[in-house]
């Protein structure tokens, strides 16, 4: 299977480089897996294409403000992705800089790009592979800086600087966990009277943690799909979410995931007959077609970028053909695509599942 197959032209104008003025404001594309059908509706009506008894997951991961600026002592200006919180003041970050920082560097940061360094300072001590190990001063917690001076991780797709706003609109509303260094988009577009709304139409919530991480955008750089190799995020699958998917087989619902970070999260932690088991750890799986899923009844998504592992993964749900239809569909009625975009319904080809 090559990369190639999940190309599309995409018109630069309709990536939505900002957020609608309302969060459930989005239009809402379904797809039926099993005959191709599609719909144009909008995501205030997602309760309709929900069914009482179905079990939603959401990913609560929190975006941290992860971008950071700074200066060596030379005066070379530094850019810090932070790619995972490893301990109260220490982090594996991405660093930007005109030589590869050495251990023992101290990057001196500033509140914006080109700024003058203010007290804030962090120090290389290893790397980890392409990743840099940071460390804040004595008894200074890193969370204290990034809410200080960290800017919102936004795509490199949104060509714009991070604003204020950004904060709580590149956030879902039901964000508890920090770590995310991108987030969950297809929770974007709920608000807690669109939650209230399903959950008294009699449909189940429940949380799973995925820490998003940079190397969701990392382009595919293989041709071939089966000899790319993920890379690995932290996520948590707890007891209440083990015990909420077995509720909802018992009484003939559907798990329906929100986002491609639930996706992946529940097949994880897959232990057969549509169930789940507690996991804690990372994971680095990978769903192309040809996987049989088996937890995920129907999903909720955004709409992905050509040839990435997300296409992918909704390409193996609902089928190669039904998706590039989709996507075709999409573009002809301009749709707004990528993290600030519109929304799909997905449910599954039924070659797509695994017999439970």
């Amino acid at each position: 299977m090559k990369v190639s197959d999940f190309h599309y032209e995409l018109p630069p104008e309709l990536i939505a480089q900002r957020p609608l003025p309302e969060r459930s404001a989005s239009r809402l594309l379904t797809v039926d897996g099993a005959s191709g059908a599609l719909r144009h509706l909008q995501f205030t009506d997602l309760p309709n294409c929900l069914r009482a008894d179905d079990l939603l997951v959401f990913n609560n991961t929190r975006v941290i403000p992860a971008r950071l600026w700074g200066r060596k002592s030379t005066g070379g200006r530094v850019e810090i992705l932070i790619e995972r919180m490893t301990g109260t003041g220490t982090a594996l970050a991405h660093i930007r800089a005109s030589k590869s920082p050495k251990p023992g560097m101290v990057i001196h940061l500033a509140p914006t790009e080109g700024a003058e360094p203010g007290p804030w300072q962090l120090t290389v001590t290893g790397r980890e592979g392409a990743l840099f190990q940071l460390q804040a001063p004595p008894g200074v917690a890193l969370h204290e800086i990034l809410v200080a001076i960290g800017h919102m991780p936004l795509p490199p797709y949104i060509e714009r600087a991070d604003e204020a706003a950004d904060r709580e609109r590149y956030q879902t509303v039901f964000a508890e966990r920090d770590g995310a260094v991108a987030a969950p988009t297809a929770g974007l577009h709920f608000t807690e009277a669109l939650l209230q709304e399903v959950t008294a139409a009699g449909v189940e919530r429940a949380t799973v943690t995925l820490h998003v991480g940079a190397g969701t955008f990392q382009p595919v750089r293989v041709d071939s799909v089966e000899d790319h190799h993920m890379h690995a995020e932290y996520l948590e699958v707890d007891e209440a979410l083990c015990a909420a998917v077995a509720a909802t087989r018992a009484r003939g619902g559907r798990v329906v995931a929100v986002g491609t970070t639930a996706v992946r999260s529940l097949e994880s932690a897959a232990s057969g007959h549509g169930l789940v088991a507690p996991l804690r750890g990372d994971t680095n799986i990978f769903i192309f077609p040809g996987y049989r899923f088996r937890v995920v009844d129907a999903m909720i998504t955004n709409f992905h970028l050509p040839e990435s592992t997300l296409l992918m993964l909704v390409s193996a749900f609902a089928g190669r053909e039904h998706i590039a239809t989709a996507y075709r569909e999409a573009i002809a009625r301009r749709y707004r695509f990528f993290s600030y975009g519109d929304a799909m319904f997905i449910t599954p080809e039924p070659a797509a599942l695994e017999s439970r």
